[in-house]
């Protein structure tokens, strides 16, 4: 065996717990810290308890916190982006086609499907407001994500 490689070995090495348990082992160092032992390990004990020393589970949460309010905020994007409320003039249509529908009192996403359930003609029949207007207007509708009444 050579000399000089081996560490030193204590016989006699004081083990002390976090909870304040202390024992005596053999070990490489003649003082070992530890955060959890045989007394206080929730497997031992029985107790439901999470042992957290490095603040991992305080991450954790703080990361599902994050996730839960993004979601949130999605959700809600994802409501206003198909409200009923929601006026004419966001979904690109041409100006002659919105002021037809102004003047006929339909300036919101809610009424233009109210009169599609009516029937397509009650669109037609608006002065100013052609087929060309209202395959735009209901090209524009579904990709924004309405759901349209069925044609009759």
């Amino acid at each position: 065996m050579k000399k000089g490689i081996h560490p030193q070995y204590y016989y006699d090495a004081k083990v002390i717990c976090a909870c304040g348990n202390t024992w005596t082992t053999g070990a490489t160092v003649p003082v070992v810290h530890t955060d959890v032992c045989y007394k206080c390990h929730p497997f031992f004990t029985g107790e439901q308890r999470i042992v957290d020393t490095e603040g991992q589970v305080e991450r954790f949460k703080k990361r599902l916190e994050q996730f839960e309010r993004y979601k949130q905020e999605q959700e809600a994007k994802e409501a206003a982006r198909i409200s009923p409320e929601r006026p004419l003039t966001d979904f690109g249509l041409s100006q002659r086609a919105v002021s037809a529908l102004e003047k006929a009192g339909v300036v919101t996403a809610g009424q233009v499907i109210e009169k599609l359930a009516e029937g397509a003609q009650a669109l037609l029949d608006i002065d100013g407001f052609g087929s060309k207007s209202l395959i735009d207007l209901k090209k524009a509708l579904r990709r924004e994500g309405y759901a349209l009444p069925e044609e009759n």
